[in-house]
């Protein structure tokens, strides 16, 4: 099984081709404005490197978020594109799931925190399984004051992994039962491994119906009733 990977919901974009979850060619870079331009020579790099052309490519798995806006939208416009043309299934991929598969912990309860800024963070816990991580809460945004809250009423040893660098210190001082680790941002080889199983059963959605995770109204809107209003056609 041949997969794409693309990850541009964070700073930290990566993609990366894979036999099932062995990734043969990666790259990343960290740059918070630079998504576009990465992915176009990023992908002519991977495909040189791996010896494929696009065809062969079985399946796509996109990070549809959340995290930042313009990176989830390159990045899951650059998959829709490519699986349309090459006629191959899109598997969506949850930013917080693919931090919390990273995480090197042993029986701790993990708790996975991105970065959408506004002064808050998206976050998800997972319980670790052999080979794994399973979700036991909805992902959800919230103020920092709120995770602390979260992190003090969870009575087992826990660990946030993410963006936690990004909260103010007070945030997690004092939790005894808490501590950070890596790795800060999800990769493309870890949406590599999450992909997988959806695409051994089947189990996708048609590329036009994959949306982005956002968790909130972008920070741009049209005030579309008042436009109207204040509008040549409000007469």
């Amino acid at each position: 099984m041949k997969l794409l990977a693309i990850e541009t919901a964070t700073p930290a974009s990566s993609v990366a081709l894979g036999e099932g979850r062995v990734a043969i060619a990666s790259a990343s870079k960290v740059d918070r404005r630079g998504h576009a331009g990465f992915i176009v020579s990023a992908l002519d790099y991977l495909f040189d490197q791996a010896g494929w052309v696009p065809s062969d490519v079985d399946a796509i798995a996109v990070d549809v978020g959340p995290g930042l806006y313009t990176g989830i939208r390159v990045g899951l416009a650059t998959a829709q594109g490519l699986a349309s043309s090459l006629g191959v299934p899109l598997v969506p991929i949850v930013s917080l799931d693919a931090v919390a598969l990273g995480a090197t912990t042993g029986h701790r309860h993990i708790w996975s925190v991105v970065d959408v800024r506004r002064g808050e963070v998206a976050v998800a816990s997972y319980q670790p399984v052999p080979g794994g991580v399973v979700r036991d809460s909805e992902p959800r945004i919230v103020r920092p004051d709120h995770l602390r809250a979260l992190l003090e009423s969870d009575p087992t040893n826990a660990l946030v992994v993410g963006d936690w660098e990004v909260l103010h210190e007070t945030v997690l001082r004092g939790l005894h039962r808490v501590k950070s680790g890596r790795p800060r941002y999800p990769s493309a080889q870890a949406l590599l491994g999450l992909a997988v199983g959806p695409v051994e059963r089947q189990e996708f959605p048609s590329s036009r119906d994959v949306r982005p995770l956002y968790l909130r109204e972008p920070d741009v809107n049209i005030g579309w009733t008042e436009f109207r209003k204040e509008g040549p056609w409000s007469q």
